[in-house]
């Protein structure tokens, strides 16, 4: 018998590499030059919100009897609720009042976190 002949194996051929069309560079735009003078930040003094307003006498017994801003009574309120430890341990959004939280939002039990700023009905 013959020796028979190595058979070459068929390669299957590499499908051509797609070629993407390349983008054209983006052009970076000029840096601006600073102003030479910058305007004066404008102060706002007069804003509604900032004007002092005396609270009323149950408001008065958590935030104090001083004038103030309706921002600084809000944060005051706070202030008071996390010394007091009336946030609810549940549901930390709810506020449980105490007798003086009570005469300012009415006879409730609890108010949700939103509505501490109906406090300012208690403002004149």
């Amino acid at each position: 018998m013959a020796p028979k002949k190595p058979v070459a194996k068929k390669t299957k051929k590499a499908a051509p590499k797609k070629t993407v069309a390349k983008k054209a560079p983006v052009k970076k735009a000029a840096a601006k030059k600073p102003a030479a003078k910058k305007a004066a930040a404008r102060v706002r003094t007069n804003s509604a919100f900032m004007v002092e307003l005396q609270p009323s006498a149950q408001l008065a017994e958590v935030v104090g009897s001083k004038a103030l801003p309706r921002t600084k009574v809000i944060s005051l309120i706070w202030d008071y609720v996390k010394e007091q430890g009336l946030q609810d341990t549940k549901d930390k959004r709810l506020i449980n009042l105490d007798d003086r939280l009570k005469a300012v939002y009415g006879n409730k039990k609890q108010i949700h976190m939103t509505e501490v700023s109906q406090a300012f009905k208690h403002l004149s």
